[in-house]
């Protein structure tokens, strides 16, 4: 059969997700899974016409990644130019926006949706569709139908990791130098592992896999990093020291196997990384360069209320060990709707007295498929999927609206346009500049991206009132 996979992405979006561009690695996996097949994978991210290439690929099938909320209604957008273009095409969705919310996708440009992991489900699915056979045979599906949505029964988790194909990255070859992570590009991302054996309640990553984690060998993921592109390498385990005797070992296996030299990106939590600096400092000496780690918040009370199991002294005492080492920090903090200008205040002087020179602010979301959601769902101001980015509070503010998002607007702006940030900026640019490695669109995304450093309107919603926009245009 012929396939089309296609990885939508939010259109005219501000903010971290125009400094962000990473590779579509699950349907890269996906498209592995299905080699009996002849696939194609467009990232809209890149091309937009749908509509063209359904008529010039002509696929028997489509598969739309749904992972995050606010891509439903591309989701959707996408679904219906497909059946637009060629009715006939049968159309699935997965990812773990879908998974967790399939009811989201009762719609008729849309034929059934993947529950879990797409590359143990989508080959079965295509085999009954090329039989003309029962799809309520194929466990994991929901199908639209007309009187409703059907669950097929439960969809069975890989029982090894290690039976996961290689992603097919020739897909998104023509892609590959545009991917990016901030100022690094290019970039490449591999998987290790699945799952998280913590339950933050603002995270639906352990809910999407069961309450269970699977890990790779150490030898099956040095196996790929060995055919990876040069590139920076972003591991997108959510927790990739859960298991730091593994982490270990596979460092073991790259020194042993002398891989060239690449420069790593993990996501790993603080209390890990203060019980094992000895694990840390050896990823190093091969190449680490950035650790992602939720600090979330700068106080016990309000750590305990989203269930992160950690303390912020581990935050800290983790941020000197890696400074101490040469290991940048992602430090992401959640902004609670509740913050007065004095909790903002706060944060900022807590930003400064440690030195976090690279820090990520999100304003608390309860998603669809978390804890949190289940919640807070009573209390929600917007049901507008579109508003679920992150950046946009979905929950009312103790500060009016336009004050709140000045407040968190300035957050960044004391960070990233003060003359330290703006000077390694300026750096990173001229070196990029004279080695002929910027891309134009890479620099224009990424100013893009920095508007909302200089004005919130540049960001915020149309579906926001009109007049509250006004009203924060004269505050600037």
């Amino acid at each position: 059969m012929k396939v089309l996979l296609i990885q939508p992405r939010p259109s005219d979006v501000i903010g971290y997700k125009k400094t962000i561009a990473t590779e579509p690695l699950g349907l890269e996996i996906v498209a592995a899974a299905l080699k009996e097949h002849d696939v194609q994978l467009v990232d809209t991210l890149f091309n937009r016409d749908i509509s063209g290439a359904v008529l010039k690929y002509q696929p028997d099938a489509a598969g739309i990644s749904c992972s995050f909320t606010v891509d439903v209604y591309q989701t959707l957008k996408i679904a219906s130019q497909i059946k637009a273009a060629k009715d006939d095409t049968f159309i699935f969705v997965g990812g773990h926006h879908a998974s967790l919310s399939c009811e989201d996708f009762y719609h008729p440009a849309i034929d059934a949706v993947v529950i879990g992991e797409g590359e143990t489900t989508a080959p079965e699915l295509l085999r009954i569709l090329e039989e003309k056979g029962d799809l309520n045979q194929v466990s994991g599906l929901v199908l639209n139908t007309e009187t409703g949505q059907h669950f097929t029964g439960g969809p069975p988790l890989l029982r090894s990791l290690d039976n996961v194909p290689f992603a097919q990255r020739s897909l998104t070859e023509k892609y590959r130098r545009h991917y990016y992570l901030g100022t690094r590009r290019p970039l490449v991302a591999v998987e290790t592992s699945r799952g998280c054996p913590y339950q933050c309640n603002f995270c639906s990553i352990w809910r999407f896999y069961g309450r269970k984690m699977r890990k790779m060998h150490p030898e099956r993921v040095v196996d790929e990093l060995s055919l990876l592109p040069p590139a920076d390498t972003l591991i997108t385990d959510d927790n990739f020291l859960a298991d730091v005797q593994r982490a270990d070992q596979i460092a073991t296996l790259i020194e042993k196997r002398n891989l060239p030299k690449r420069r790593y990106i993990i996501q790993a939590r603080s209390d890990t990384i203060n019980r094992y600096p000895e694990v840390v400092k050896k990823w190093r000496k091969i190449g680490l360069d950035h650790i992602f780690i939720g600090f979330e918040k700068i106080d016990q009370e309000q750590l305990d209320q989203l269930n992160k199991k950690n303390t912020p002294e581990n935050n800290e005492k983790a941020l000197r060990f890696l400074k101490s080492i040469g290991v940048g920090v992602y430090a992401s903090f959640i902004i609670d709707p509740g913050f007065t200008k004095e909790q903002f205040q706060k944060l900022f002087n807590y930003l400064k007295k440690h030195k976090i020179t690279q820090p990520q602010f999100s304003i608390l979301t309860p998603l669809p498929g978390t804890g949190l959601y289940q919640d807070l769902k009573n209390h929600l101001t917007t049901n507008n999927y579109e508003l679920f980015d992150l950046f946009h509070a979905v929950l009312p503010t103790a500060l009016p609206l336009r004050e709140f998002y000045q407040e968190f607007v300035n957050l960044y702006k004391k960070i990233y346009i003060s003359p330290e940030s703006v000077f390694n900026t300026s750096k990173w640019f001229l070196k990029k500049a004279l080695s002929f490695q910027l891309s134009l669109r890479h620099l224009q995304n990424l100013i893009s991206g920095s508007r909302l450093t200089v004005n919130p309107l540049s960001y915020l919603h149309p579906a926001y009132d009109a007049q509250m926009k006004s009203q924060l245009a004269g505050k600037l």
